[in-house]
C-alpha cells in the first residue's frame, strides 16, 4: 500500500454471489463475524477485515479518510469495488461513511446499532441538562478503561475470566469471545504481551465517533447517492447488561432506545430508500444472535441484489 493507507488483515470466507464486506466495531476484531458469515456465504461472497489497529492488522493514526482508504485498498485488492459495506457499531458508521464516499460504485450500506451516544434530546423522558451530565460520565468512565502498555502478569488470565463471565451473562459460546480477545493480544516490544488497539488510537476513535452526527450522514446518503441507494439500519431490541458503577445507565439507555426507535422510524418515512429493523439481541448481536443478523442482512441482499436469493 502507499501514503496513509494500511494492509488490512483479511478473513476471505469464500462464496461465489454478490460480495459482501464485514466491519466489526471499536476494540473488536473481525472474529466478531465468526458465526454471522457461514450464514452469508451460501448467497455472497464474503470477505471480513481487521480494521486498522485491531486485531491482525497494523496500527497508525486514526480516522475517517484514512479508514476509509484503507477499505477501499482491500476492495480493489480483491478486485470487489462494488462490495457491500456491512458493520456493526463502529463499523456501522464507517459502512455509511464509505457508501457515501463511494456511491457510483457502492449498491448500499448496512449500519448494525451504530449509533453512538445520540443528542441528549433523543433521550425521552429525561431532562437533557442531566443526559448531558450522565454522557460526560459515560465518556470519562470509557476513556478511563482504555488500558495502555504491556498486561501485568495474570492480565490475559483476567481478561479471559472477564470473557466466560460475559458468555455466561448473555450466552454467548465462549469459544468466539475467546477467538476475538486472542486475535487483539500481541507481543509487546519487551516481549510481554498487550492488548491492541492502544489507548492512543483508541482515544483517536472515540474523538471520531463523538464528531459524527449520524442522522445527518443517513440523510446524506439518501439525497446525495446518485441512483438513491438503499440502507439497511439495524437497532438491538435487547437492553445492554448492567455497569458497575453507573447504576443509572439502565434508565439511560432504555430513555435513548426510546428515542432511537422513534428517529429511526420517522427516518424510514422520510427516506424511502432506508430500511429499519429491529434484531433480538443486545448490542452484542454479531455474537449472541447470528441467525437474526444473517436473516436480517440476507432480507435486505435481496433488494440490493436481485436474483441473489435463488
Amino acid at each position: 500500500m502507499t501514503g496513509d493507507r494500511i494492509e488490512l488483515a483479511v478473513h476471505d470466507h469464500g462464496g461465489d454471489g454478490p460480495p459482501l464486506l464485514l466491519l466489526h466495531g471499536a476494540r473488536r476484531t473481525l472474529a466478531d463475524w465468526a458465526a454471522v458469515a457461514p450464514l452469508l456465504v451460501p448467497r455472497h461472497r464474503v470477505l471480513a477485515v481487521d480494521l486498522r489497529g485491531h486485531g491482525l492488522s497494523p496500527s497508525g493514526t486514526w480516522s475517517l479518510p484514512r479508514v476509509l482508504d484503507d477499505i477501499e485498498a482491500v476492495l480493489e485488492r480483491y478486485g470487489l469495488p462494488g462490495a457491500l459495506p456491512v458493520g456493526h457499531s463502529l463499523g456501522g458508521m464507517i459502512a455509511v461513511r464509505y457508501g457515501l464516499e463511494h456511491p457510483d460504485v457502492t449498491p448500499g450500506a448496512v449500519n448494525l446499532d451504530g449509533y453512538g451516544w445520540g443528542r441528549p434530546d433523543q433521550y425521552v423522558g429525561l431532562d437533557p441538562v442531566y443526559v448531558e451530565e450522565r454522557l460526560t460520565q459515560v465518556r470519562e468512565s470509557a476513556t478511563a478503561t482504555v488500558s495502555g502498555g504491556p498486561l501485568p502478569a495474570d492480565g490475559l488470565k483476567d481478561l479471559l475470566a472477564e470473557q466466560r463471565a460475559l458468555s455466561d451473562q448473555l450466552g454467548i459460546p465462549y469459544e468466539l469471545l475467546e477467538a476475538g480477545l486472542l486475535r487483539s493480544v500481541r507481543p509487546a516490544p519487551d516481549g510481554r504481551l498487550e492488548v491492541h488497539p492502544e489507548r492512543a488510537l483508541v482515544l483517536e476513535m472515540l474523538a471520531a465517533v463523538d464528531a459524527l452526527d449520524l442522522f445527518d450522514l443517513f440523510d446524506l446518503f439518501d439525497a446525495f447517492a446518485r441512483t438513491r441507494r438503499p440502507l439497511l439500519l439495524g437497532r438491538a431490541v435487547r437492553p445492554v447488561p448492567p455497569a458497575p458503577g453507573l447504576p443509572w445507565l439502565d434508565e439511560l439507555m432504555t430513555a435513548y432506545g426510546k428515542g432511537l426507535a422513534r428517529d429511526l422510524a420517522e427516518l424510514a418515512v422520510r427516506r424511502t430508500t432506508v430500511r429499519v429493523v429491529g434484531i433480538d439481541g443486545t448490542h452484542e448481536m454479531l455474537l449472541e444472535s447470528p441467525g437474526a443478523v444473517a436473516h436480517a442482512l440476507l432480507a435486505f441482499t435481496s433488494e440490493v441484489f436481485p436474483g441473489s436469493d435463488s
